[in-house]
């Protein structure tokens, strides 16, 4: 077997159905596996899943086990040459999987491989490179310094931003949103640490993947990560848990670090959480008080690209949401650069989502056109015929 795909689903069921969508249109010449570890969803996502992809390794937890301790299950169960650990709210182009494996190959030396992640909008995600976070590194990152000066080969170490976009580099860290493992590495090294419930396991064992000996690369290959549909960022939980990772990691591979320097980052870690729940506290409350709150939020408009039958379901759908839409019949062939020919001379002042029908037009072409024309309001969605079920970064509509 030469992969073996790994994702983690908690109650995400439509975003993983695209996830897997993508991802079978990427093993197409690829001797491969795919587990689904569902961390007992309540959204009944494996019954939903199976009907559509019953060759899929399903294993239902009973409780929520967290993220490395389920992608351990899965790695333990699965026989790839590579493992691949994949965010379910991620897209993968048609030929990724197929040319990070072929980069393996060609690099024997290399323990993981992340790619070039996009946001919503097509902007370019900075955590697809990162650096270790050093007691430094990490200060730096807190006190803004990384942000100012992200160029800098010290000072903006925690993104790496002075690596080119456009060419392989080895980096330090590699994102758990798409991560793709040697298993001779991960036999040499161990698997995911299962102290961490979720958050900085990808941090942790990339650095020992580099203690280890392995090298730890960026191949720019495109994929789409929504960033957070699979995880809930608004609770007290989120924030317990994500710093408690940091704190895990610092002790873990830092603990012996001097007193001047031990005490200040962990008062950082206590600070940055302890502001996290207030500025969270805080907005839950001038969302309850009302008067304080701001403005409505505006609805988006929705731009249609597709298939004659797939914008008579979306002109349908649309209607039964009460969408402000716009509508374009057209394919990848005969209108290759998608949405932006439809944009000329033309001004976006609100939130525009377009979305694309992924029978008239590829994964691969999708990415393509939002990573080379990036407009901040400019958003990405997919309609899938199959399903009648339109994603984007928000929600889910059918």
């Amino acid at each position: 077997m030469k992969l073996s795909v790994i994702i983690v689903n908690y109650n995400v069921k439509h975003y993983l159905y695209q996830c897997l969508d993508s991802v079978y249109k990427a093993l197409r010449n690829i001797e491969a596996e795919v587990f689904v570890v569902d961390n007992h969803s309540r959204d009944g996502s494996v019954e939903y899943l199976q009907r559509r992809y019953n060759d899929v390794n399903y294993i239902e937890m009973n409780h929520n086990l967290g993220f490395a301790r389920a992608n351990n299950i899965a790695i333990r169960q699965s026989t790839g040459d590579y493992v691949l650990l994949l965010n379910p709210d991620t897209i993968v182009g048609e030929q990724t999987l197929n040319k990070m494996v072929s980069f393996l190959d060609k690099h024997p030396e290399a323990g993981a491989a992340g790619v070039k992640m996009l946001n919503a909008n097509g902007v370019k995600a900075k955590e697809s490179r990162r650096g270790i976070p050093t007691p430094m590194t990490a200060f730096y990152k807190m006190t803004g310094l990384c942000n100012r000066f992200p160029k800098n080969k010290r000072l903006g170490k925690y993104y790496m931003g002075y690596l080119p976009w456009d060419e392989a580099c080895e980096i330090e860290v590699v994102s758990g949103a798409f991560c793709m493992l040697r298993r001779e590495a991960l036999l040499k090294v161990g698997l995911l640490d299962e102290d961490f419930f979720m958050y900085g396991e990808d941090i942790d064992l990339s650095y020992r993947l580099l203690k280890g000996g392995f090298k730890n690369w960026y191949v720019p290959e495109t994929i789409l990560h929504y960033k957070g549909e699979s995880t809930s960022k608004s609770s007290f939980r989120h924030v317990h848990v994500f710093y408690e990772a940091m704190y895990i990691f610092f002790k873990k591979h830092f603990g012996n670090s001097s007193l001047l320097i031990s005490i200040p980052i962990n008062f950082a870690i206590y600070l940055s959480a302890t502001l996290a729940l207030v500025k969270m506290q805080t907005r839950k409350m001038r969302k309850a008080l009302g008067f304080f709150s701001h403005k409505r939020k505006k609805e988006p408009d929705y731009l249609f690209i597709g298939s004659v039958a797939a914008i008579t379901q979306c002109r349908k759908l649309s209607r039964k949401k009460g969408l402000s839409s716009e509508f374009h019949v057209g394919n990848e062939k005969k209108q290759p650069e998608g949405h932006v020919a439809l944009m000329e001379d033309r001004e976006v002042k609100n939130t525009l989502i377009v979305v694309y029908d992924t029978d008239s037009y590829s994964y691969e072409t999708i990415l393509h056109i939002f990573a080379e024309n990036t407009i901040e309001n400019v958003q990405m969605g997919t309609y899938n015929p199959h399903t009648k079920t339109i994603i984007t970064l928000e929600e889910v509509l059918k």
